[in-house]
């Protein structure tokens, strides 16, 4: 039976919205309660950000904080999940080397990696040698770079897929096609119900992890929550011999990633897959139409695959005899702190969020679904929930004029 053929059932103990990496990942959390779980997705799984994905599971890319927390916690998870099934989503412990250009860069580079060090995560400087060493193909003449040895890949369709077939063994999952349209608020007597293009859905539980659309599916349910849909590209190019053995790429990633202007951001990222493509990125901006929204997305930029293919070959000069076979654009859903959110929303009972991740939900999903389980159920966390709280957004009421606070 496929997602467009399930059929909605009348009740759940959980409903999530969205069926990529996250809302996969929280329903094996919820269904491991006990619980039964529904996840609903306008555009079946995976048809939004996480089939335009890289699958990159990193620490190199996360500051000392919150988001590191998180992406450490999950790094844990991961590796747990994979020990056991990791064949099923081709999950690739390759480390990561980040390369800076010059003194100057590598030296910022060095003082970021000893603050990410101090905070637990494994990191190695290396100098023009270590660096050629560790990746032979890349240009002459860089300054050196860092290795992260936690970094990792998987194929995030196949990873997503892993985490609802966990979810299925824990018992009561399904899957459905549907559209969230609204929420009649918790009664008296009765749970809050989701309201779809297909039916209504009575549940205690209603999960927001629509990604780039969370902010739309929020305000439909009669909330607010300020994520914005961030895009990227990505090239592809033909299959090759395994040349490339990390996720390599430049030093300024990770500044591009922390921007919030609506200016383009382009940096190198190259990775070889198992499957002998390389993927090519990376690219942030808040433009172009994102799909379902009533416009028509629009194509890859030719503009901006040029900017990245030059980078990437500036790194990798082999690439220029390469051909690219596709590029495709995904959305990212991307909050103004850039920290995730993650937990119940402060106007709506019943109604919890976790999104907010950018380009880092496949990476930080198990620990996202394990943290928003225990603040379900009030039990304890690994990693402090208060930075992620949807609250933090929330407006202070106005003061009504003319009365004096004591």
């Amino acid at each position: 039976m496929t997602a467009a053929d399930a059929a909605l059932p009348a009740t759940a103990d959980a409903v999530i919205i969205g069926a990529g990496m996250v809302g996969a990942a929280t329903a094996a959390a919820l269904a491991a309660t006990g619980r039964r779980v529904c996840v609903i997705d306008r555009s079946g799984p995976f048809g939004g950000t996480t089939g335009a994905g890289e699958g990159n599971i990193l620490v190199s890319d996360h500051l000392p904080g919150p988001d590191l927390s998180l992406a450490l916690r999950s790094l844990t998870l991961w590796r747990e999940f994979a020990a056991e099934h990791g064949a099923q989503f081709e999950f690739e412990a390759k480390g990561g080397v980040v390369v800076a250009h010059d003194q100057d860069q590598l030296a910022e580079l060095l003082d970021q990696a000893g603050r990410q060090r101090a905070a637990g995560v494994e990191v190695t400087g290396l100098d023009q040698a270590g660096l050629a060493e560790a990746e032979p193909d890349l240009a002459p003449g860089l300054a050196g770079g860092a290795f992260y040895p936690q970094d990792c890949q998987v194929q995030p369709m196949r990873a997503a897929v892993a985490h609802l077939a966990l979810a299925r063994r824990h018992g009561g999952l399904s899957v459905a096609r549907a559209e969230a349209t609204g929420l009649e608020p918790v009664t008296r007597n009765a749970p809050p119900r989701l309201v779809t293009d297909r039916g209504r859905i009575a549940a205690p539980v209603v999960v927001n992890a629509a990604g780039p659309w969370s902010g739309e599916v929020a305000r439909r349910l009669g909330s607010d929550l300020p994520v914005r849909p961030r895009r990227g590209h990505i090239l592809v190019t033909e299959p090759l011999p395994r040349v490339i053995g990390h996720k390599v790429y430049e030093c300024d990633y990770v500044a591009a990633v922390g921007r919030d202007d609506d200016v383009l951001a382009c940096s190198a990222v190259v990775e070889s897959t198992a499957s002998g493509t390389v993927l090519i990125g990376s690219s942030r901006d808040f433009g172009g139409a994102l799909p379902g929204t009533g416009a028509r997305a629009a194509p890859p930029d030719a503009g901006v695959l040029s900017a990245m293919a030059r980078r990437a070959i500036a790194l990798f000069p082999f690439l220029h005899r390469v051909r690219a076979i596709r590029a495709y654009t995904g959305y990212r859903p991307a909050c103004r702190d850039h920290l995730p959110v993650i937990g119940p929303d402060p106007l709506v009972a019943g109604l919890y969020h976790a999104s907010g991740h950018e380009g880092a939900g496949i990476g930080l999903a198990p620990a996202t679904a394990e943290l928003l389980a225990g603040i379900i159920d009030g039990t304890a966390t690994a990693v402090d929930p208060e930075p992620f709280s949807p609250a933090r957004f929330a407006v202070p009421p106005a003061r009504t004029a003319g009365r004096h606070d004591r």
